[in-house]
């Protein structure tokens, strides 16, 4: 049974940097989809990028696009993120999950595995 862990939250100042890791245990991830999603407080789920493992092919919401980004280490069975420039609206719970399909959708309810979630917060 696929397992994902996160972790690579913290507190960081606006403009500063974090690297969020997703470790996957119990399967192999070649044949999914891991996307990260996020959740402010009051505010609904939102996805923010995902990743094919097979191909490493990417999806980014446009908001996201050139800030942050996100890779494969297929041999580690992770999938980081790394975000830049990051804004105080950047602040939520930030969640990986996987879904058993190659392709990546930006809709939560495609995923059913999921990560119990890192907080990242960006505040000066």
């Amino acid at each position: 049974q696929l397992q994902l862990v996160e972790s690579g939250g913290g507190l960081v100042q606006p403009g500063g940097s974090l690297r969020l890791s997703c470790v996957a245990s119990g399967s192999t991830l070649r044949n999914f989809a891991v996307g990260w999603f996020r959740q402010a407080p009051g505010k609904e789920r939102e996805a923010v990028s995902c990743i094919s493992i097979i191909d490493g092919s990417t999806v980014y919401v446009d908001s996201m696009k050139g800030r942050f980004t996100i890779a494969r280490e297929p041999a580690k069975k992770t999938v980081v993120m790394q975000m830049n420039s990051l804004k105080p609206e950047d602040t939520a719970i930030y969640y990986c999950a996987a879904r058993g399909y190659t392709m990546c959708a930006r809709v939560p309810e495609s995923y059913d595995r999921w990560g119990q979630g890192t907080q990242v917060t960006v505040s000066s």
